[in-house]
């Protein structure tokens, strides 16, 4: 009789097991079901039309996720228009160039208006030379277009503490400019060639974006600032205003419903779900802006950006 109560005490137990796991199976189930909803919700794969608007901040680069994100917008059947917000001194000038082009296949199928915050200098500008229609604040810091090279020479003071710099090179040329050497005439000659070459390219995007002759402008050629009533007076930008005149302009030239609205389109690293996805990205970004370069840009030396190659960058300077 002991036996047999075993026997059916052990297959109450066994079916409550089984019970417990087809129930953190379904839920389970289900939550990744509404987490995969949530997500391409986001993305724009599901619900109703929508602008998508995308944040261009800080210092700009050529990053990958970020083009990728304009890539699914522009192929996304929900995303009606996109609005760009940019807030940015600029950064490498592949950098605005990869954004400004990723912006211009967006236009081959969907409206693109920006609308700049605090700062669209320099590579910030080039990305809203990307877009349809340019809403500037009225005070906003815009232009600053030019392409600059820098870096430190520390030859003389290797000399006075005694260290040597040994270096074998296949060419004059190579490894020019170098930060261990004064840069002589030739390594001068072909390092201007190469800051004139992508300073052309800038200006002629603006001249073809823009519809006016860069050299008319005064002081555009010398790299200078302006602030947004400047840039509106001179069509380096198109309106005044913030996000609603941005929306606005949709509306009145796209023929976009009253009830389409704006959602916000993040890379997938941004917006990945849940507590520790947002502490590793809190943790990423910390990590990437704490390196040496970018300690010393806070002190605003424009070398101490840490990014390679030609820059297309604006900040105020401070001299002692």
């Amino acid at each position: 009789m002991t036996a047999e109560i075993d026997t059916v005490l052990d297959r109450r137990r066994m079916r409550r097991r089984l019970t417990l796991w087809r129930t953190l199976a379904v839920v389970g189930l289900v939550a990744a079901l509404f987490a995969f909803v949530a997500r391409n919700d986001q993305l724009g794969q599901f619900g109703p039309k929508q602008i998508a608007r995308v944040d261009i901040s800080g210092t700009i680069t050529e990053d990958r996720d970020q083009l990728k994100l304009l890539k699914r917008i522009a192929d996304s059947d929900n995303a009606a228009a996109l609005l760009v917000y940019v807030n940015s001194p600029g950064g490498t000038t592949t950098g605005g160039e990869a954004l400004f082009e990723a912006l211009r296949e967006v236009a081959k199928k969907k409206p693109v208006v920006a609308q700049f915050g605090t700062v669209a200098a320099s590579a910030g500008y080039i990305v809203g030379l990307g877009a349809d229609h340019i809403v500037t604040r009225a005070n906003t810091i815009t232009g600053s277009v030019g392409v600059l090279i820098q870096w430190p020479e520390v030859s003389q003071m290797l000399d006075k503490i005694g260290v040597k710099y040994n270096e074998i090179k296949s060419g004059d040329l190579k490894a020019v400019p170098s930060p261990f050497e004064p840069l002589n005439a030739e390594g001068e000659k072909v390092t201007r060639s190469m800051i004139d070459e992508g300073f052309h390219w800038f200006l002629g995007l603006v001249e073809q974006r823009r519809g006016i002759k860069p050299q008319d402008i005064p002081g555009l050629t010398q790299g200078r600032v302006f602030t947004g009533r400047e840039a509106v007076q001179l069509k380096l930008a198109d309106s005044i205003g913030g996000e609603d005149e941005a929306v606005a302009w949709l509306r009145a030239n796209h023929n976009l419903a009253e009830d389409v609205k704006v959602v916000d389109w993040k890379t997938q690293t941004a917006s990945g779900l849940g507590l520790f996805s947002s502490l590793g990205v809190a943790a990423a970004s910390f990590f990437n802006h704490t390196s040496l370069g970018q300690m010393l840009a806070q002190d605003r030396s424009m070398a101490a950006l840490g990014l390679d190659g030609l820059i297309s960058v604006w900040h105020p300077s401070e001299k002692q």
